[in-house]
C-alpha cells in the first residue's frame, strides 16, 4: 500500500520527525530542570574548622628549609597522601581562615599563638610557590635528594656564633686569676717551709737556714715580751684583790709537752714576721702581684723574649772569638748552674766565691754538690768525711754514714 501511495509514505515521515523533536525537546527541559534544582539546594561547602585543627602531619626537613618537622600541607589542614594536592585558591582559603584564628593579636595569652602563626605563614609561602613547592613534594618520597642538595650533615646544626672579643676577654680573664693564684701558692709552700723550719728549729741538717733561724730568735724576744707583758698584768690583778686568790700551781709538763706547747706560741708569730717581712724569696717566688697576670706577661713577652735572644747571641759571638767571660756573664752561667732557688738564697760573700769556681764546668759543679751535701750532715759526720779526705778516699754520703 505504502508503496502504491507516495503521498502516505510523505506524511508517516513527517509524523515520525514531529515525534522525535518533541521527545527531544521533553528530555532536554527535563535535564534543565533537575540541574537547576540540585545547585541552589546543594551548595559546594568547607567544613575545616580552623580552631580544632591541631594534627600538622611530619616531614623529613633538618634543615628546615621548608616547615621543618611538619608537613606544609597538614599544617594548612590538607591530607596529600589521600587526597593529593590542592590548588592555589584552596591553599588560600584555608590559609586566611587558619591566619585569623592564630593571628598573635587576636591571641594575646596565648604564648604558642605566634610560633603557629609563623608556621601557618611559611607553608603557604611554600604551597604557592611553583618551584619551591614542586621541589617539596619531589623530595617527599626521595630523602637522598634532600641530603644531596641541602647537605650530608642534616642531623646537626651549628652553634650560633660566640662574640669573638667577649670570648678573647673571658679567656684572658681566667687565665689571668689561675696565674694569680699559682703564684700566691708557690710563695705560700716556700713561706710554710719557712715557718716550719723555724717552729720546730730545723738544723742545716733537716733543712734550717740561717734566715729561718733569724726568725725563731725574733719570735723568741717578742714571745718573751708579751710573757712579760701578761705577768706584769696579772701581778697588778692580784694586788687589787689584795693577793685573796692565789693561782693555782702549774702542772708540771713533759719536755716534749713544753716544746710543743712553745711551738705553738711561737707558730703564729713567726708566720706574722713572714708575711710582714717577706714579700719575696727570690727565684720567683714572690708574693702576686699585678705583674704576675697573664695579660701583662703576654705583654711582656715579646721584650723578654727579644732581651733573651740577644744575650745569648751576644754570648755565642764572643766564645767564637774567644773573648773572656765579663762579670756579667759568669753571673748569669753560675746562677744557671746553681739554680735560681740557690742563687737567690745565697749571700752575696757566697755568689762572688761560687763566680770564681766556674760552676758551669761539670767537674767543678761536681765538687759544689758534694760540700754542699757535707753541710747538711752531723758535726761529728762532717768530721769523719773530712778525716776521709785526708786520707785520699771518697765516698758517697750514704756510705761514710754507713761506716
Amino acid at each position: 500500500l505504502l508503496i502504491h501511495h507516495p503521498v502516505l509514505i510523505m506524511h508517516y515521515t513527517y509524523m515520525l520527525f514531529a515525534v522525535l523533536f518533541v521527545a527531544c525537546s521533553v528530555l532536554q527541559t527535563t535535564t534543565t530542570a533537575q540541574s537547576s534544582d540540585v545547585q541552589p539546594d546543594a551548595p559546594a561547602t568547607d567544613k575545616f574548622n580552623a580552631k580544632e585543627h591541631m594534627d600538622w602531619g611530619s616531614y623529613y626537613d633538618p634543615q628546615n628549609v621548608f616547615c621543618g618537622k611538619y608537613d606544609c600541607y597538614a599544617i594548612l589542614g590538607f591530607d596529600f597522601e589521600n587526597f593529593g594536592a590542592p590548588d592555589k585558591k584552596e591553599i588560600t582559603k584555608r590559609y586566611r581562615a587558619l591566619s585569623r584564628e592564630w593571628h598573635p593579636d587576636k591571641n594575646k595569652g596565648n604564648k604558642d599563638a605566634k610560633d603557629r602563626f609563623v608556621k601557618i605563614a611559611r607553608a603557604y609561602e611554600v604551597l604557592t610557590n611553583d618551584i619551591e613547592r614542586a621541589e617539596y613534594d619531589f623530595m617527599r618520597y626521595n630523602q637522598e635528594a634532600y641530603m644531596d642538595k641541602h647537605g650530608s650533615g642534616v642531623l646537626w646544626q651549628y652553634a650560633p656564633k660566640s662574640d669573638t672579643f667577649g670570648v678573647i676577654v673571658v679567656l684572658l680573664s681566667v687565665g689571668s686569676a689561675l696565674s694569680w693564684f699559682i703564684q700566691k701558692s708557690k710563695w705560700q709552700s716556700v713561706a710554710n717551709r719557712l715557718i716550719q723550719a723555724a717552729v720546730e728549729d730545723w738544723g742545716p741538717r733537716e733543712g734550717g737556714t740561717p734566715e729561718s733561724k733569724e726568725l725563731r730568735e725574733k719570735a723568741m724576744e717578742r714571745l718573751a715580751q708579751e710573757e712579760a707583758n701578761a705577768t706584769t698584768n696579772n701581778d697588778e690583778a692580784n694586788d687589787t684583790t689584795n693577793n685573796s686568790k692565789r693561782s693555782k700551781k702549774k702542772q708540771k709538763l713533759t719536755p716534749s709537752e713544753k716544746r710543743k706547747q712553745q711551738q705553738d706560741l711561737l707558730r703564729p708569730i713567726i708566720a706574722q714576721l713572714v708575711e710582714d717581712a717577706h714579700d719575696d724569696f727570690g727565684a720567683g717566688y714572690h708574693k702576686p702581684t699585678w705583674r704576675d697576670l697573664l695579660v701583662v706577661k703576654m705583654v711582656k713577652f715579646p721584650y723578654v723574649f727579644t732581651t733573651g735572644l740577644y744575650w745569648n747571641c751576644n754570648y755565642l759571638v764572643r766564645r767564637l772569638f774567644k773573648i773572656p767571660l765579663n762579670t756579667e756573664e759568669r753571673q748569669v752561667l753560675t746562677a744557671r748552674a746553681v739554680g735560681d732557688i740557690a742563687w737567690h738564697a745565697a749571700s752575696e760573700q757566697d755568689r762572688e766565691e761560687w763566680m770564681t769556681r766556674d760552676l758551669w764546668i761539670t767537674a767543678n759543679m761536681a765538687d759544689w754538690e758534694e760540700e754542699q751535701e757535707i753541710k747538711t750532715l752531723s758535726p761529728s759526720d762532717q768530721k769523719r768525711y773530712n778525716r776521709w779526705k785526708k786520707k785520699g778516699k771518697k765516698m758517697d754520703r750514704d756510705s761514710y754514714k754507713e761506716e
